[in-house]
């Protein structure tokens, strides 16, 4: 198994702009628990872990109420994925492990 335990600093390519925010992972076994933390608030996540790749989905609020798929590969100390938000699409998401 990868060592995707960890904090991220990660920017989400948005319509609305560069979205920068925290992701932080602890694994244990085929799931993880962490948070995510940015401009738009804090909230605790939960997702699953697959080899090097981790997926969850969170709640958004601002600018409407709408769940975020999201998935990333994490190789070393990099951080590579997407965010889905349904009939918006998919934005490029990438992030640096800082802790």
């Amino acid at each position: 198994m990868a060592d995707v335990d960890g904090s991220y600093d990660c920017t989400v390519k948005s319509p609305l702009g560069d979205q920068k925010m925290t992701l932080t992972v602890k694994s244990d076994g085929s799931s993880f628990t962490g948070n995510v933390s940015g401009a738009m608030g804090a909230m605790d996540v939960s997702g699953e872990v697959a080899g090097n790749q981790v997926s969850w989905k969170q709640q958004m609020t601002v600018p409407m109420p709408m769940t975020l798929d999201c998935l990333a590969t994490i190789d070393g100390d990099t951080l590579v994925g997407a965010v889905g938000a349904g009939a918006f699409g998919s934005f490029p998401m990438n992030g640096t492990r800082v802790g």
